[in-house]
Parts: structure tokens; C-alpha cells; sequence
């Protein structure tokens, strides 16, 4: 008996070692391909035709070739798709970065129009593509698909990848189209999220009136409470690094409570089924407010490049992966008997992301440019047409939404779900390499720019994350900014034609007299080490 144990208990430590030894292997080999993206992507970078992320999915698609002819055409990656992976750990730092990076003068200047375009707009395509769905795909054979399913398809292509296009966007030559391409691109990433959690959390099997009322309701819910969350995480970090000076002693200590205090704010959205990215994104957008301020020179240079850092690597790794998986067998061999259906989903898909975009992109810039008296601060039609570009591509956000959906793990086995999943691929392929190469002769003929400009943009090296580089200079936030020129508003209808340069300017006063003195921010200087200046311990 004891030597059967001994056997057992032996042959269990060998499956486990090799268990241990594969993941390691494809662990490496993900690694190498990481390294293998940026090199190639680097290259790549001069004629500014190509990013990270194109190159990444081709490499991934090149790699899941190589995959799927040494195993005999039974696998593709090397890794499994966990919802877990992408939503506990790669998509933090893309959210958090994205708000801690945000250029804010602009963000809250054109804040109205943000939030019309990433909000009310989100909701817009959101309903079209559902409905759109519920309509055509009903009539279709592609399996058995419920309520849940055709809402869940609304909110997976609500969400945009702007990317491509901010790539080749300039902040000095368009700063209003930038900031509009930028901000709306966030806050509609979280939007999604929020209407996804939303409907994944409601017994849709009878919609009626107070149902959907509900659903409005727990949607708003959802939206106010995560960011005051996230605002109050923000300000609990500056407050603690404020009062405790931790760059007495070491930087390193700044630096980790600050990652730890955005990872924190996340997981607790989490925890309280709360929308977890809006949450790190207002947190962002705190700490790079007052907590960034706080901290001393050198935690300010290693935080800035740290967040970028993680984000840009985990936006490989997602796309990455997504090549590998374009190949996958057996999602793909639930529709190998009709590919023509499978074409035919994608399509329509596509379709309905653009006419939704449409839908929504015209009819608010012609809202927002009823209540703006300057031509600079006004949306032309060629920067409609740019914005409504820019939402055309698919990312990394509905991918993990489309795999939190449609399958258990990483698999597939209902033909419905695979059809989704497989379509969902195709359009973030088609969208991520076809229209992100298109971006930039559309950007040149729709928005034509100086000679000199032109040569010298295109001479700077930029990657998909460099646009955010210079955005916590200690200029881009000056005390001397928009709210300062602006008259005091006398009358109901001068707050009304101006209403973002009103709150602006009495957000700059409450901010000075009651937020600053409290939080830290801009003006307060850190404890140095070897200061004359050093904080008293009584």
C-alpha cells in the first residue's frame, strides 16, 4: 500500500514539474515575442505607418501559424485567455495611465463635450447596435443567443481603440480635436464597461418599462459611485504622502504607495461590483493632480515613465495574444462548415459600428457647436469626420468583454459564442490593420497642415504612448489658464454659453482656497533630503 502511495505520489510531482516546465517555456517564449513587438515596432516607427499594436498582432498571427503547424493543427497560442488575467492585471495600468496622463486643462475645458460624445454617444451606439443585432441576427443561423447576449454585443463594439489615430494627431496643430479624440476615447471605454456590468447583472428575461428604468438607474449608479471612489482613493493618497513625508527616507516608498493606493482603489470597485476602470481612471486624474505634486523629483520622473511603461507593455501583451488567437481551431471549426455566415456576422458588425458611430458623432458636434461662439472651439465637418474615424477601430476592451462573455476559460463549445467570438477577432484584425493604416492619408486630406509642421512632426519618434510623455510638464497646468481671462459671469445666459470656462473658473478658486491647502498639489514643495527646510517632528 505504501509503495502504491509512493507511486502515485511520485507520478502526481512529475505531472506537476512538467505542468511547471510548459508554463515557464510559454512564458518565455510570450516574453521574447513582447521584446521581439517593440524592436520590430521600433523599425517600424518612421514613416509612422505602423504601431505596437498592428505589429503586434501581426507578429501574433505569424507566431500562431508557426504554433499551429508544429502541433498538427491543434493549437495556435501558447497561453490561455484568462478574463481574470486582462481585467485584474493588464487592464489596470492602461486605465490608470491613461487619467494620470490626461492633459487636464484641456480634458475639463472641453469636458461638456467629452463627456456628450463618451457618454450620451456611448449610450447612442450602444442602443443601435443591440437593436441592430436583435434584428438581423435573430433571422440568422448562428445558434442560440438570448436578450443578455445581443445587449452584451451593444456595449463589446460600443467600446473604441483611438490609438491609430492619436498616433498621428498633433497636440499643437489640432489641440481641440486631440483632447476630444482623447478624452472621448477614455470615458467611452468606461462607459462600456459600466453599461456591460450592467446588463451582465440584470434578469433580462422579461424587459419591460421598470426594467429598463432600472437599468438606466443602476447605470447611472454604477458611473457616480465608481468615480467618487476613485476620487476619494486619489485624494486619500495625496493626503497620506502630504502628511508623512515618505521622501524623507526613500523614494521607493512614495513611488509603491502610489501604485499600491491606484491598484487598491481598483480591486475595491471590484470588491463592491462597482466599474472598476472608471474608478482607476478618476484616481488617475487625482493623483496626477495633487498626489504627483506631492512627491519628490525624482518619484515624479520614475512614476511618470513607470505608468507608461506597464501600460504600453500590457497593450502588447493584449494584442499579442489576440493574433495568436485569430487562429484558434477550435472556435474556428464551429463555423467551418458555413464560413459564409461567419463573413456575413463580421460585416454586418462592422456596419453597425459605423453607422452607430455616425449616429451619434454628427448630431452632437452640431449640439456642441450651438453653444460655442469661437471658430477655434467649434467641430468643422473634417474634424467630424476625423472623430467619427477615430471610433472605428476595435481593441483590446471588447476583446476581454467579447472572451468575459462568450466563453468559460478561454473555450468555446456552443457555436452561437464561437461565431461571436471569431467575429469579434475579425473585426478588431480588420479594423486594428485596415482602417489604422488608413488614418494617416485621411488626417493629411481632412485636415491638411503646414509644410514645415508636417516635416516636423513626422520627424519626431513617437510610439502609441509617447503622445503622453509631456503631459505632467509643470507648464501644462499653469495657474495662468483659460479660467483666469475669463469675465465673471453676470447673467444665467453668460453661464450658459459658457459653462466650461464658468466651472473652470470657480473650480480654480474652490481648488485654491480649500483643496490645495489640504491635499498638496501645485505649489507644495516636498521634503528634501539635506533641506534646511525639514519638516519638524513636533
Amino acid at each position: 500500500m505504501a509503495f502504491d502511495i509512493g507511486m502515485l505520489l511520485g507520478n502526481i510531482m512529475n505531472r506537476l514539474s512538467t505542468s511547471d516546465h510548459q508554463s515557464v517555456v510559454s512564458i518565455n517564449l510570450f516574453v521574447a515575442l513582447i521584446c521581439a513587438c517593440i524592436v520590430v515596432g521600433h523599425l517600424l516607427e518612421e514613416n509612422r505607418w505602423m504601431n505596437e499594436s498592428i505589429t503586434a498582432l501581426v507578429i501574433g498571427l505569424c507566431t500562431g501559424v508557426v504554433i499551429l503547424l508544429i502541433s498538427g493543427g491543434k493549437n495556435s497560442r501558447i497561453l490561455v485567455f484568462s478574463e481574470d488575467l486582462f481585467f485584474i492585471y493588464l487592464l489596470p495600468p492602461i486605465i490608470f495611465n491613461a487619467g494620470f496622463q490626461v492633459k487636464k486643462k484641456s480634458f475639463f475645458r472641453n469636458f461638456s463635450t467629452i463627456m456628450l460624445f463618451g457618454a450620451v454617444g456611448t449610450l447612442i451606439s450602444f442602443i443601435i447596435i443591440s437593436f441592430g443585432a436583435i434584428g438581423i441576427f435573430k433571422k440568422m443561423n448562428i445558434g442560440d443567443l438570448d436578450i443578455g447576449d445581443y445587449l452584451a454585443i451593444g456595449a463589446i463594439f460600443s467600446a473604441t481603440d483611438s490609438v491609430c489615430t492619436l498616433q498621428v494627431l498633433s497636440q499643437d496643430d489640432t489641440p481641440l480635436l486631440y483632447s476630444l479624440v482623447f478624452g472621448e476615447g477614455v470615458v467611452n471605454d468606461a462607459t462600456s464597461v459600466v453599461l456591460f456590468n450592467a446588463v451582465q447583472n440584470f434578469d433580462l428575461s422579461h424587459i419591460n418599462t421598470s426594467k429598463a428604468l432600472q437599468l438606466v438607474g443602476n447605470f447611472l449608479y454604477l458611473f457616480a459611485s465608481s468615480t467618487i471612489l476613485g476620487v476619494v482613493a486619489g485624494l486619500l493618497s495625496a493626503y497620506i504622502i502630504k502628511k508623512l513625508y515618505f521622501g524623507r527616507h526613500s523614494t521607493d516608498r512614495e513611488v509603491a504607495i502610489m501604485i499600491l493606493m491606484a491598484y487598491l482603489s481598483y480591486l475595491l470597485a471590484e470588491l463592491f461590483y462597482l466599474s472598476a476602470i472608471l474608478t482607476v481612471f478618476f484616481c488617475g486624474i487625482v493623483m496626477s493632480h495633487y498626489t504627483w505634486h506631492n512627491v519628490t523629483e525624482s518619484s515624479r520622473v520614475t512614476t511618470k515613465h513607470a505608468f507608461a511603461t506597464l501600460s504600453f507593455i500590457a497593450e502588447i501583451f493584449i494584442f499579442l495574444y489576440v493574433g495568436m488567437d485569430a487562429l484558434d481551431i477550435e472556435k474556428w471549426k464551429f463555423v467551418s462548415d458555413s464560413p459564409g455566415i461567419s463573413v456575413q456576422v463580421s460585416s454586418i458588425l462592422l456596419g453597425l459600428v459605423m453607422v452607430g458611430r455616425a449616429a451619434f458623432v454628427f448630431p452632437l458636434s452640431f449640439l456642441s457647436n450651438l453653444t460655442k461662439k469661437s471658430p477655434e472651439e467649434k467641430i468643422g465637418f473634417n474634424k467630424q469626420i476625423v472623430i467619427w474615424w477615430a471610433g472605428l477601430m476595435r481593441g483590446a476592451v471588447s476583446v476581454a468583454l467579447a472572451y468575459n462573455q462568450f466563453t468559460r476559460g478561454g473555450h468555446t463549445q456552443l457555436r452561437g459564442n464561437a461565431i461571436m467570438i471569431t467575429s469579434t477577432i475579425t473585426v478588431v484584425l480588420f479594423s486594428t490593420g485596415v482602417f489604422g493604416l488608413m488614418t494617416k492619408p485621411l488626417i493629411r486630406f481632412m485636415l491638411p497642415s503646414p509644410k514645415h509642421l508636417t516635416r516636423m512632426i513626422s520627424s519626431e519618434p513617437t510610439t502609441p504612448k509617447s503622445f503622453i510623455v509631456p503631459l505632467l510638464d509643470s507648464a501644462q497646468d499653469s495657474e495662468a489658464d483659460l479660467g483666469q481671462h475669463i469675465p465673471r459671469p453676470n447673467s444665467l445666459r453668460m453661464l450658459l454659453s459658457t459653462p466650461s470656462h464658468t466651472v473652470h473658473r470657480y473650480w480654480r478658486k474652490f481648488d485654491n482656497a480649500f483643496m490645495r491647502p489640504v491635499f498638496g498639489g501645485r505649489g507644495f514643495v516636498p521634503f528634501v533630503p539635506g533641506s534646511p527646510t525639514e519638516p519638524s517632528d513636533h
